[in-house]
């Protein structure tokens, strides 16, 4: 990670580097014109990572004759038909399983929960890990605009990850995997509670009052001042507008977010994060990823993109649906 932040990553190519260009050119470069994205250009993402079973038993084949021989205590290497792959915990399922760890991201601004970008990794691979891997590869070559925010679960609450966001300007929207119940000090009579937020000298929350970009600093104000009137029984300031605190991003990334957690903004965005879960359904129970019985990432690969492309086509449907004549459109073909 530090390497990265310090001097990038280069763009290495990958097996499925042309099918995603079809993708991205015949597909989601449609869906964008059809306003089914949201605004590409400043784009809302969601990531999550799900299991992917391919075999009930790792597959492989000996490479020596020791079996002919009698010998059943071979330590010879063997011949894995999927060496990528390996064993990994299903938490759904509670059992473990062989296959893939499948990272998605999809678009957090549309309806139809479209997916973006995926990526198969080892089914022992955690989730914050793969949004590493995937995140950049996607930034690499997504080319229909910039990614604005991404929302996330607690499963990527890591200082890190909020490093690696920051450095390529995306806002992080991720839930906190709360590590303790007490509150932070602070150079002043301000703690700050486990969740980022100001607690003032009576033990309340102080309430957000705006984000300041050029100081890049989030404001807080007391929360019983309104207008110029104050009920605290109790001011520890004298100002008619009440007691005001910044926070810096920079302090703590983590805890100090541009938009603030307990801001009603974060818990509007933040509610579309459910959408990659509803896109990942799909891929999974609708179209069933799982039913192939492919012996290569490369065929996995292309039954993954088949699927997000009919997904795509569903919603280019629904979207236009009301307006489509399909009989007209059967005919005036077939003539």
């Amino acid at each position: 990670m530090d390497r990265h932040l310090r001097n990038g990553s280069k763009q290495k190519q990958l097996p499925g580097d042309q099918l995603y260009a079809f993708f991205q050119s015949q597909f989601l470069e449609v869906s964008a014109r059809l306003g089914l994205l949201g605004d590409p250009h400043s784009l809302g993402v969601v990531g999550d990572g799900t299991p992917v079973e391919t075999a009930r038993y790792p597959r492989s084949k000996p490479i020596c004759d020791c079996s002919a021989q009698g010998l059943t205590n071979c330590t010879h290497p063997r011949r894995y038909s999927q060496p990528d792959i390996d064993s990994g915990w299903d938490s759904s399922r509670e059992r473990y399983f062989n296959g893939y760890h499948l990272y998605m991201i999809s678009t957090s601004d549309s309806q139809y929960d479209l997916p973006l970008y995926p990526r198969l990794h080892p089914a022992s691979r955690h989730d914050s890990v793969s949004l590493v891997v995937g995140s950049i590869e996607f930034s690499q070559r997504y080319t229909l605009g910039t990614i604005d925010k991404i929302l996330l679960d607690a499963a990527h609450d890591a200082e890190p990850i909020y490093e690696l966001l920051d450095h390529h300007n995306v806002e992080p929207f991720i839930d906190l995997n709360v590590r303790t119940k007490k509150n932070f000090s602070t150079q002043s009579d301000i703690q700050i509670s486990p969740l980022g937020v100001p607690i003032c000298p009576i033990g309340m929350e102080m309430k957000p009052n705006g984000f300041d970009k050029s100081q890049n600093r989030q404001k807080w104000r007391c929360p019983l001042a309104c207008g110029t009137k104050n009920t605290c029984s109790t001011p520890c300031s004298k100002a008619k507008y009440g007691r005001t605190f910044h926070t810096f991003k920079q302090d703590n990334l983590r805890l100090f977010t541009k938009t603030p957690r307990s801001s009603e903004k974060w818990k509007l965005i933040y509610k579309r994060r459910t959408s990659v879960e509803r896109s990942n359904k799909r891929e999974k129970v609708d179209y069933h990823l799982e039913s192939g019985r492919h012996r290569s990432t490369k065929m996995w690969y292309v039954r993954l993109y088949s699927i997000m492309m009919c997904q795509h086509i569903d919603a280019w449907y629904s979207s236009q649906k009301e307006t489509l004549n399909i009989q007209e459109i059967i005919f005036s073909k077939s003539a």
